[in-house]
């Protein structure tokens, strides 16, 4: 069964509060110089720190602001984890090795391991403060717990994940699929060509999956959910996920709306089963597709 979700404070200012601190450390303000000057200031993580900075000492001394301490914390990790991953080099031959060494393994490998040590020392950090596994999502969860009805997806009844999760998987990967499909147009030769990495492939996106779930989600839903209620904490946490993807494939309004449904259905699973599987069910199956064919233009 899934532990009860926490309870929440009903102080509105700070669930504003908390809103505006989001948006702030979120990637609007990187959007908007790039809009307006065409390039991202290079004290913009800088400044998003020291916020965070002075922000988590404040909250230690000042009441109204305590209960996001932790919150103002752990975006601090997720800042400088971040970046400091992003200044070492990860390659390692022996682990490109495991699959022949082949182009996607030289592509993903250090990227992928990486990720994987901002994911522990996360997860290490969440343990410091007090978390326990359960409290950041680190456990199967309910696979079928109910979902809170969605009427405009075709749930208008709570409904198991087994059933909203399969269908909502398969149905994300496929669009995916169609939208990188048409993008591309690749040939039926790039797609045979394309099997003999799929071991690489399925590795790295089941490594991927879970990585970015326990840096970009399982983090912000722990320390936000107290504070703000779930609902809150599931836009916040998907938010701030899909606005960064303005800047990804694909790129601008549309990739971020998408990226934006796409962080508000993990949240969902991850909140309504207290658990990581669905969540990372359905980020392994789209990251399949992605990989794909990023490995068909790695290959062409």
């Amino acid at each position: 069964m899934p532990t009860a979700a926490p309870s929440q404070t009903n102080n509105h200012r700070l669930i504003i509060f908390a809103w505006i601190i989001v948006a702030l450390i979120s990637a609007l303000p990187d959007i908007a110089f790039s809009e307006i000057t065409g390039s991202v200031p290079a004290w913009m993580l800088a400044a998003k720190l020291i916020l965070l900075g002075i922000l988590a000492v404040a909250s230690y001394f000042y009441k109204p602001i305590k209960l996001l301490h932790n919150f103002f914390l752990i975006m601090i990790a997720f800042f400088g984890l971040l970046e400091l991953s992003s200044r070492i080099n990860f390659t390692i031959p022996f682990l490109q090795n495991l699959f022949g060494a082949n182009v996607f393994d030289q592509r993903m490998q250090a990227e992928q391991t990486g990720k994987l040590a901002v994911s522990v020392f996360m997860i290490l950090i969440l343990f410091v403060l007090g978390y326990k596994r359960k409290d950041i999502f680190l456990t199967r969860g309910n696979l079928k717990a109910l979902i809170t009805p969605v009427k405009l997806l075709g749930f208008p009844k709570p409904e198991p994940w087994t059933k909203f999760g399969l269908l909502w998987s398969v149905c994300i990967a496929a669009g995916l699929g169609v939208a990188l499909y048409l993008g591309m147009k690749p040939s039926s030769s790039m797609f045979v060509n394309m099997l003999p990495f799929l071991p690489s492939i399925i590795f790295y996106a089941a490594l991927n999956a879970f990585n970015e779930e326990m840096i970009f989600r399982a983090p912000m839903l722990a320390t936000l959910e107290p504070v703000a209620g779930s609902l809150n904490a599931l836009w916040m946490a998907a938010s701030f996920f899909g606005i960064s993807h303005y800047f990804g494939v694909p790129s601008g309004i549309p990739g971020a709306i998408a990226s934006v449904f796409m962080g508000w259905i993990l949240s969902k699973a991850m909140l309504e089963t207290r658990g990581l599987f669905w969540s990372w069910w359905i980020h392994l199956l789209s990251d399949i597709v992605i990989f794909s064919f990023l490995t068909m233009g790695l290959i062409k």
